[in-house]
């Protein structure tokens, strides 16, 4: 038996037959096991997985005020694999009002995997989004004929007034960068696009829920499945309350209508932000809905760029305004004091002109009241020249290394990293290395620089730093990171500046002048003992820009502010009387000057600007 030839063949037969078993054996356990797709096209016969969107977190001002709330819209969804050869799409067309062409080219794009790489047949695909009830009304009662199409409800934002857009931002839908980068989105999805909405948007979004249903062997839908046993809630996004005032705020946006500028008002001692306002600006209500595209589109080709957020984007010369900063920075360390006189000839000086006779020699608190410049020039060229020019430069350009790090502790020359603001540029403050190029390092002295001692040549500040500069000087030299959400205490973000009390005290007697005696006092409210200082910053692209700082009440400071017209000539014919206004409105509840509010208000500066 053993030396039968068909004896060992029977062996190989059943190898073979126990081979092709095994086979079978482990691709059901592939398939049933570990590969879901098999299994997951059979649910997608009987099963529809729905997706629950949360509403969005609703935003607040800072006395509980509605800013943005959400309002219903509905979204339609089909499923290819459903629509079959004898689906109807010109009834389908008919009752949605869009044309054959339009629909050809909407299916196009979903079912292009370049630009819907989620695209499956299986699955829901958005066909159209943003649309109110009237639009879906006669696609509703006919939805029956359409089967593949779905019907969703979600939410769209809305605003209760037309204000602070810069602020707000908008939301739009997600591109395949963002779906890449966060699994939580999906085409068709929603985020915040700028402004608070996309800084806090994953607060303010929620959490997707799931409704899972169960359709029969023709495809309808016949409710829940297991009774709901794997559907999954939604969850709310987390409203959002800001620092924001928002009388204040449209105070602002209505005075500098007509005109291109910025304006900014913080809170000194919390650096709560209670206006900020860029203008041009629009109404937050253009940038939703069906006509978003259009109007975005709109916005970024104005010549006036309102989509640019000046108050944090826009960098100027600080002018006049920087001289509170260089007679601290020049106190601190040792080039002058309060008593410290300098002659002035007023336009005959050199080598920096004055613009003005005001009498002669002159004190710091006459200097700043009367925005000498031939004083700042003096004390800052004492102050870079105090130790000398040394062998190669070297004593001159470290005293200027000092004196640019104490300007940049004021938060200029810099970012506010730990802000909740995105969009921010940081301005400059030039370095050693930046003149050594240009020069060398032997070859630039005090007076190669000298139009930085009023704040005028290479020196670039943001309107949000020319703020935050005023709440500094208001708290005696220190300050908190200006910031938008009033729930998220900063008050641990102290910067603390390396300058003495007396030295502000001194500072701040001058700015209290500036609108008892010089060029704010046209537009101060005696009651509330106002500090400022004006600003007049030469422009090499047309007329000089108007600026102005301040903070009041000068004792117990509870509101510091910052505007800037652009164009516009003297700060204190423009940018201080509408930052005057906005200390006047937030501290007593109302402008009592109405004839001076309605002229700032109606005075149309720049020709160009539109209403949006």
């Amino acid at each position: 038996m053993i030396n039968d030839p068909n004896y060992k063949r029977r062996f190989v037969i059943s190898g073979i037959a126990i081979g092709v078993v095994l086979v079978y054996i482990l691709r059901l356990f592939y398939l049933q096991i570990i590969d879901q797709s098999t299994k997951d096209q059979a649910d997608n016969n009987a099963l529809v997985k729905q997706t629950v969107y949360p509403s969005r977190g609703l935003i607040y001002d800072r006395n509980g005020e509605l800013l943005v709330f959400n309002q219903p819209i509905y979204e339609i969804s089909m499923t290819m694999r459903d629509m079959k050869d004898d689906w109807d799409t010109l009834a389908f067309c008919q009752s949605l009002s869009i044309t054959r062409a339009e629909f050809d080219q909407r299916i196009a794009e979903i079912k292009d995997k370049r630009k819907n790489r989620g695209y499956s047949r299986w699955t829901p695909q958005v066909f159209m989004s943003q649309l109110k009830k009237e639009d879906i009304a006669t696609l509703q009662e006919s939805l029956f004929l359409f089967p593949g199409i779905q019907i969703q409800k979600r939410t769209l934002r809305d605003y209760t007034y037309k204000a602070a857009a810069h602020v707000l931002g908008s939301v739009g839908e997600v591109n395949q960068n963002d779906i890449d980068r966060d699994d939580y989105y999906a085409r068709g999805d929603y985020s915040g696009r700028d402004g608070l909405e996309r800084t806090y948007e994953k607060q303010l979004r929620g959490e997707k829920g799931m409704e899972v249903l169960m359709r029969d062997v023709k495809g309808r839908i016949q409710g829940s499945y297991q009774d709901g046993e794997l559907d999954r809630i939604a969850i709310a996004g987390t409203d959002l309350y800001t620092t924001l005032d928002i009388q204040l705020q449209m105070l602002a946006e209505e005075l500098l209508s007509g005109k291109i500028g910025s304006a900014v008002a913080i809170e000194p001692k919390t650096g709560e932000i209670l206006a900020m306002v860029s203008n041009p600006s629009w109404n937050p209500k253009v940038l939703v809905g069906k006509e978003r595209s259009k109007n975005y589109n709109m916005l970024l080709n104005d010549p006036t760029k309102p989509l640019m957020n000046r108050a944090t984007q826009a960098t100027y010369s600080p002018g006049s305004t920087f001289k509170t900063i260089q007679s601290l920075v020049c106190l601190e360390q040792g080039a002058i004091t309060p008593n410290t006189l300098y002659p002035c000839s007023g336009p005959g000086s050199t080598p920096i002109k004055c613009t003005h006779h005001h009498g002669s020699p002159v004190a710091l608190d006459r200097a700043i009241e009367q925005s000498c410049n031939p004083y700042f020039w003096c004390a800052f060229r004492d102050l870079l020249q105090k130790d000398g020019y040394g062998k190669e430069n070297e004593d001159f350009r470290h005293r200027y290394e000092l004196w640019r790090e104490a300007v940049m502790s004021f938060g200029l020359g810099q970012r506010f990293a730990d802000s909740d603001l995105n969009e921010q540029s940081s301005g400059s403050i030039p370095s050693t290395a930046f003149y050594d190029k240009f020069y060398g390092k032997t070859g630039w002295k005090a007076i190669t620089i000298r139009s930085l001692s009023i704040g005028q040549g290479e020196i670039l500040v943001t309107p949000l730093q020319l703020a935050n500069q005023a709440a500094t000087i208001a708290n005696d030299g220190y300050y908190i990171t200006p910031h938008l959400n009033k729930n998220d205490s900063m008050l641990t973000h102290r910067h603390q500046l390396d300058i003495k009390k007396r030295h502000f005290d001194a500072v701040k007697d001058g700015m209290h002048r500036v609108m008892v005696y010089g060029t704010g006092r046209h537009f101060a409210v005696d009651s509330l003992h106002m500090a400022g200082k004006t600003g007049t910053v030469q422009n090499p692209h047309g007329r000089d820009h108007a600026i102005f700082i301040g903070f009041a009440p000068v004792e117990d400071p509870q509101i510091a502010v910052a505007v800037v017209v652009e164009n516009a000539g003297f700060g204190a014919t423009w940018a201080c009387p509408v930052a005057s206004m906005m200390m006047e409105q937030y501290l007593t509840g109302e402008v009592k000057r109405k004839d001076l509010r309605n002229r700032i208000a109606s005075t149309v500066l720049n020709e160009s600007v539109k209403k949006w």
